[in-house]
Parts: structure tokens; sequence; C-alpha cells
């Protein structure tokens, strides 16, 4: 289980802990049976993956071919989008993936795989996320697998309107409370020059201005890395 996948869970599950165990230890020996008949241990091809629901071990890859984006690490943390946790981890010049109640899913799930960076700052990243358009490519790896995207939308999220954050945060990009069928990607970064040359100097507690840009896009195909 990916981390992300905690915000079904623990709405099922009302806060009950999910402990994921995967066998990968040797056979046990049959009683009546000679030592040739015991299964021989499990050699390197066959280990057991780490477990995907610590964030530590399910870190992502981005790379967005149009925009020169190659390879930028995306780090999964437990909270929102642009939140004190997520403030942090874009501030070390990586992107931020939100898991948990609040958060999206994981690369290839169905759902919102939710991805912010940023812009000017911490290397500016996502610097030329504005030039992504329509029908651009989106990659994203993890554990072993390709997650190709296509973007399919652009919108622009207000963080002053909460019916705006709902709308980027949402299951279906746009739509709080549809029920989502196929798996999408949200890419968010901030519209400072715009929101200052609009002279709308307005900051949060994180220095965020009040727009985000955000590129929408669906999942087309998968494949091994």
């Amino acid at each position: 289980m990916h981390p992300h996948r905690f915000r079904g869970v623990s709405r099922a599950l009302a806060g009950a802990g999910v402990v994921l165990m995967a066998a990968g230890g040797p056979a046990a020996v049959a009683a009546a049976g000679p030592p040739a008949a015991a299964a021989a241990p499990a050699g390197p091809s066959a280990a057991v993956p780490a477990d995907r629901t610590d964030p530590r071990t399910a870190t992502a890859e981005l790379t967005i071919p149009s925009i020169g984006v190659k390879d930028l690490r995306v780090v999964p943390y437990e909270g929102t989008t642009d939140d004190t946790p997520g403030t942090r981890v874009q501030n070390r010049g990586v992107a931020a993936s939100p898991y948990g109640e609040d958060g999206g899913v994981g690369p290839g799930e169905v759902g919102n795989y939710l991805v912010t960076a940023h812009r000017i700052s911490a290397g500016g990243p996502l610097r030329d996320l504005p030039s992504l358009g329509k029908g651009d490519t989106v990659l994203v790896t993890e554990s072993g697998t390709v997650y190709t995207y296509r973007i399919t939308e652009t919108r622009l999220t207000s963080f002053r309107s909460e019916r705006s954050l709902a709308e980027q945060r949402a299951e279906v990009p746009g739509e709080p409370g549809e029920k989502p069928t196929r798996a999408m990607i949200t890419l968010s970064t901030c519209a400072t020059p715009e929101d200052d040359a609009a002279g709308n100097h307005w900051r949060d507690a994180h220095h965020n201005p009040e727009h985000r840009i955000d590129r929408i896009g669906v999942l087309v195909s998968t494949r091994p890395a």
C-alpha cells in the first residue's frame, strides 16, 4: 500500500491501524520429509520490497520533457497541499506530495496525485510549469514503474478561497465530492510573478501568494522502468 492510500484507509477504518505483512522467509520443512525436500531460502531476486506504507521509502521522480524537468525528487508527507510540512519539503528544492485525509493518492492510483514545488525560490524546480500545455507528457517513476500522464487542462487555485482549494485537492480535480474513476495528476506552483504584476501582494504565513498555477493530467500508460 502506498502512503497516499491512507486517504481511503483512514475513512474506511475510522483510525484503525493497518500493518502490511509479506511472506518472504524459507518454506517450512515437512515434518516427515527428508532434508532434501526443504525449500531453498529465497535469494536476492526474491527479496520482499520495502513496505510502501513508510513514506521514507516511497519517494518518486518527476520528469517533464517539454519544460526541462528531469528526475525531480517527489517526497510524500502526511498533510495537504502547501501546508507547513509541505512547504518545508519544497524549501529543500524538491517536490512535495501530500497524503492522508486531506492529501492525494500515489503515482498510478485512482484519484488525484498532488505534486507541488517552488517556482522562484529553492532553485525553482517548477519555474517553467506555466509553459506546460495540453497534450504534454509527464513521467513519474516510483518503485521500478514509470507512470505516464498527459496534460488535459489548466486551472488557477486561490489560497483565499476555500472552494478553490477544495477543487484543487479533490479526488477528481475541480469536482469536490465526485467519486474518482481514473488516475490523475495535479502539478502546482506559485503565481508570484503574475500576482505581483497585477498589484496583488497578499501572502500567507508561508509567503505563498494568493494564486497557484495548476496543470492537470490523466494516466495514459504504465511500464517497467
